[in-house]
């Protein structure tokens, strides 16, 4: 294979690399809105919009949808999942890297949620033990932990050989029970919206952080073509077409 075709194989991932780095840095940016207008005390029109709006809503039925779904996103259950999923991983792949930025993605997620909370301080919109409603508010546990969770679910099933039709069909209903989770916790009063909102943009931020680690890792283990230097003739090759 020669230096052309080796760039183009790792030039495809390589991209995505990068539209990962931009997301992060949309999702940083949100976050840090979101905690500046917390800070100043700007952000209760937005909440009390949708909190008003679920309040439509509100039925029996309803109430015990949500409590089923936000269990989904609880500590107790994402935790049971992501050993099943760790053992899952080695048995049938013995997948290294994949398992190691997996737990650093849910062990750090957990560690950079109890560090905001304490930091933000904000207290919850009502106290519910029997939905895990205790502690302070502001980011969403439950919105940061399912993004994480579920989104390298997204992951690991998109680096298998199913098809592209069924990888798209289970991305979209993850993404679906996502979104469900953080509604759940405002319907029930354990969070803000802007505290679900600020879940999943520490979330996604962390979790990409953590997938493109993975990328990096693999890349260097199964590529002759170090990432650094690809860059360089990437960023080479880009300056030399614009002139």
């Amino acid at each position: 294979m020669d230096e052309q075709q080796k760039l183009k194989k790792v030039g495809f991932p390589f991209v995505l690399l990068l539209i990962g780095l931009g997301i992060a840095t949309l999702f940083s940016y949100t976050f840090l809105e979101i905690a500046e207008g917390l800070m100043e005390n700007e952000i209760e029109t937005f909440d009390s919009a949708i909190i008003s709006t679920l309040k439509i809503i509100e039925s029996g039925i309803v109430d015990q949808f949500f409590v089923f779904i936000t269990e989904l996103g609880s500590v107790w259950f994402l935790t049971s999942m992501s050993i099943l999923l760790i053992l899952t991983l080695w048995l049938t792949k013995k997948d290294k890297w994949g398992i190691i930025f997996f737990i650093l993605a849910i062990g750090g997620g957990g560690i950079l949620t109890q560090i905001f909370k304490h930091y933000f301080g904000r207290e919850r919109p009502s106290i519910n033990p029997e939905i895990d409603a205790i502690g302070y508010s502001f980011p969403s546990g439950h919105s940061m932990g399912s993004l994480i969770f579920y989104g390298f679910v997204i992951y690991f099933v998109a680096r298998t050989k199913l098809s592209r039709k069924m990888k798209w069909i289970f991305a979209i209903l993850a993404g679906i029970l996502v979104l469900l989770i953080g509604i759940s916790r405002i319907y029930l009063g354990a969070h803000f919206p802007s505290d679900v909102v600020s879940g999943y943009m520490a979330g996604g931020v962390w979790m990409i952080a953590c997938i493109i680690s993975v990328e990096w890792m693999i890349w260097r283990s199964r590529s002759d073509i170090r990432p650094l230097d690809f860059f360089r003739k990437f960023l080479g090759d880009t300056i030399n077409r614009t002139k």
